[in-house]
């Protein structure tokens, strides 16, 4: 089994020539991003990835923007539809999703979910759901709840923001759920979320080892389950990013670390420890 590592473009501004560079140092093996909107924008996008013969993971986003503007069911479909549509001739290797809304009911959310699945059957693609704050999946227990209804749903996991909507290092303390995860997950985004936030100030700050630590036992069941199940290549991005996530300083508003040194750091992290997992014998759980 082998880790693939995507470089993020929600992470660098969106600047894939950027993300080529850093796939280029070897740190990194493909991207990860939406791709553009406008029609002639996105078939120079899919010539760019073409050529330089990297994997893709389209990015999907409805509602209008990360975190949804509206919670009309139909509109979230129609947009899910026509990115899911656009995605397809940049050739990706699967999609992640973040769709729906956390208001909705279970029912609204499961019509939702299956239409989408019932579309990406359709183009031949797969489609990962993220656990995302502002969506359906915001929590452990809606989320073990959805994957019981849904027993083909996959997962994009990002377990950082379940430490935030639940102030505590969450899955440590529910270990069916974190199993449950595992069994569905398609996709890792690898971001180390804390009690009080979604993303710490930096990953290698000592008093932030905790959180870390707790997020590597996570991914690391997730791995065993992927292995487990014959994948051949498991998939993670990290993704450390902006948009308020990124710490600042009070008044001048400074960064408080540079965003392309914390997903360099993490990825090159993560990069040794798969292969120490690798190396370490399988255990029956």
């Amino acid at each position: 089994m082998r880790l693939q590592l995507f470089r993020s473009l929600w992470t660098n501004g969106f600047d894939l020539a950027a993300a080529l560079r850093d796939v280029a140092t070897g740190a990194f093996d493909g991207v990860e991003g939406p791709v553009p909107a406008e029609a002639s924008s996105r078939r120079e996008f899919a010539i760019r990835l073409a050529d330089a013969r990297v994997p893709f993971i389209a990015e999907i986003v409805t509602g209008g923007d990360y975190v949804p503007r509206h919670s009309s069911l139909e509109k979230h479909f129609d947009e899910f539809r026509l990115q899911a549509e656009a995605a397809i001739p940049c050739r990706p290797e699967f999609i992640t999703v973040l769709a729906g809304c956390d208001r909705w009911p279970l029912d609204q959310t499961l019509a939702f979910l299956r239409r989408a699945l019932d579309f990406c059957q359709e183009l031949g693609v797969t489609a990962c759901f993220e656990t995302h704050r502002s969506r359906p999946t915001f929590n452990p227990w809606a989320t073990r709840e959805l994957l019981l209804r849904l027993p083909e749903l996959r997962l994009t996991c990002d377990f950082s923001h379940w430490c935030c909507v639940c102030e505590r290092l969450v899955l440590d303390h529910e270990p069916e759920i974190l199993w449950q995860c595992a069994a569905h997950t398609g996709h890792i985004h690898a971001r180390v979320g804390y009690e009080q936030g979604p993303q710490v100030p930096h990953p290698a700050a000592p008093e932030y080892l905790a959180a870390l630590e707790a997020h590597e036992r996570w991914w690391r069941v997730l791995w065993s389950a992927q292995q487990s199940a014959g994948h051949d290549v498991v998939t993670m991005t990290p993704e450390f990013g902006p948009d308020g996530y990124l710490h600042t300083s009070p008044f001048s508003d400074e960064p408080v670390a540079s965003l392309d040194e914390i997903n360099t750091w993490m990825a090159l992290r993560q990069r040794a420890a798969f292969a120490e997992f690798s190396a370490t014998p399988a255990t029956v759980n």
